[in-house]
């Protein structure tokens, strides 16, 4: 397979080195998989303006569906990433391992969405009856299907460019799931 380096501000479009500037200063750093978008003159842009839109989900909602389909998917790199967002949340180690499972003990409406978001992608795009009537249940709204569904596609953009590119994750690692929590 292809082997694919992180480009470097010098080698991606004007638009995209102001990108890059722009998240240095927000984030400190381009990680990596920002930058590897920018091998394409769009594709960074419109992906952080889907990403960084508006939704009916709270920011520990988003972090719920970010790890769900990340473990759904096996994205090490999205699930490094998004654990550390996570963490700056609120989430604890032990709620985080529970979220990626798809099981959440401590949060009805949180493991309704985890739930929801794991079949979603276990089952190609079909989430089962079941997964979405408890989504329902727990007081998600269409609106809320309708946001999360978005946001699903959003993570699962990421891990598909992590899945071809592999390119270093600069996150530290996302701890494994044990047999007890999946």
């Amino acid at each position: 397979m292809k082997t694919f380096t992180v480009p470097a501000r010098e080698n991606v479009t004007e638009a995209n080195q102001a990108i890059f500037d722009t998240l240095k200063k927000k984030l400190g750093k381009v990680p990596n998989l920002f930058a590897t978008m920018a091998y394409s003159k769009n594709a960074l842009g419109t992906y952080l303006a889907l990403s960084g839109g508006p939704s009916s989900l709270t920011a520990k909602e988003k972090e719920v569906v970010n790890l769900a389909v990340s473990q759904a998917n096996n994205c090490d790199y999205c699930l490094a990433a998004h654990s550390a967002i996570g963490k700056l949340n609120g989430f604890t180690d032990e709620q985080l391992l529970e979220i990626r499972s798809g099981v959440v003990s401590f949060d009805a409406k949180y493991n309704a969405l985890a739930a929801l978001s794991k079949s979603f992608v276990e089952n190609f795009g079909k989430a089962s009856e079941e997964a979405v009537n408890n989504f329902f249940e727990v007081g998600y709204t269409n609106e809320n299907l309708v946001d999360a569904i978005i946001l699903i596609g959003d993570k699962t953009i990421t891990n598909y460019l992590y899945a071809v590119t592999q390119i270093p994750v600069d996150f530290p690692a996302a701890p494994a799931l044990s047999a007890t929590v999946a």
